[in-house]
């Protein structure tokens, strides 16, 4: 990575409309204490949101609900492609050129990058981590995901200022054929560590598993049996983190100690 400027590489910059709203809505359902505990306005960070704007004004506006005053940063490498955004700034909502140096004023709340670490060598990964931990406010996250094209596959990394806390998976669960499918867009963290050996590998291979054993429940319906393969890494004790109301839409979030790298 480069150290004058802004630290890191230009991406693809590939992007969608509601690419991101699985991370969002579990932002905003689980970690909006990080956002409503601030007596002053959060300050959130869309780090690398590529060649259109669309994920960091979905972004503002979702996090307007819980905290109107909400204050979001896109900052992209590229100042081409911050010149395109420049003319949707609005009240909390603004654009800047920048990377894991996070160049923002004051410490910040919460940082979104996703696709961005993906395209990076793995040996990138803990050092832009630290990076973006320096500039954490004591309570703030950094995101660190994936996800395919239009967002109907997902997982992210949840990170604080100590280190990574937990692993989010996201399905589509319609027309699921098995869960491990989202192996491909794992972070840069854990997708080269999905082999025999790593707690990745055998969290995925468990919850196949788990997910054939439920097979009788595909009757009711994916949700169905999405949530007893999730019963059934519980009973397992695999940490799971949450209750039903994430597991039915697809989503499963794990302490990372069930998966950290050996």
């Amino acid at each position: 990575m480069r150290r004058k400027g802004p630290v890191g590489v230009i991406t693809r910059g590939t992007t969608n409309p509601n690419r991101l709203r699985r991370c969002d809505r579990w932002v905003v359902a689980t970690q909006h204490w990080r956002l409503t505990d601030p007596v002053d306005p959060p300050l959130v960070v869309d780090l690398g949101y590529g060649a259109s704007p669309i994920t960091a004004v979905e972004l503002h506006d979702r996090l307007r609900v819980v905290r109107p005053d909400v204050l979001v940063v896109g900052l992209e490498i590229d100042p081409a492609r911050v010149a395109v955004a420049k003319p949707l700034e609005r009240d909390g909502l603004s654009f800047a050129v920048g990377g894991f140096e996070i160049p923002v004023p004051g410490e910040v709340d919460v940082v979104r990058a996703f696709n961005v670490l993906r395209q990076y060598d793995e040996e990138k990964v803990p050092g832009a981590w630290g990076l973006v931990q320096q500039r954490l406010s004591p309570t703030g996250l950094f995101i660190d995901g994936t996800c395919d094209e239009v967002g109907r596959l997902a997982t992210w990394v949840a990170i604080e200022r100590n280190g990574p806390i937990s692993l989010t998976l996201s399905w589509r669960l319609a027309g699921l054929m098995q869960p491990s499918v989202i192996a491909e867009r794992l972070p840069k963290a854990l997708i080269h560590r999905n082999v025999p050996g790593e707690r990745i590998h055998e969290l995925l291979t468990r919850l196949d598993r788990a997910w054939a054993q439920a097979a009788p429940h595909a009757s009711y319906g994916a949700r169905q049996r999405f949530l007893a393969a999730v019963d059934q890494l519980q009973r397992d004790g695999v940490p799971v983190i949450g209750g039903r109301t994430r597991h039915r839409l697809g989503e499963l979030t794990l302490d990372w100690t069930a998966v950290a790298p050996n």
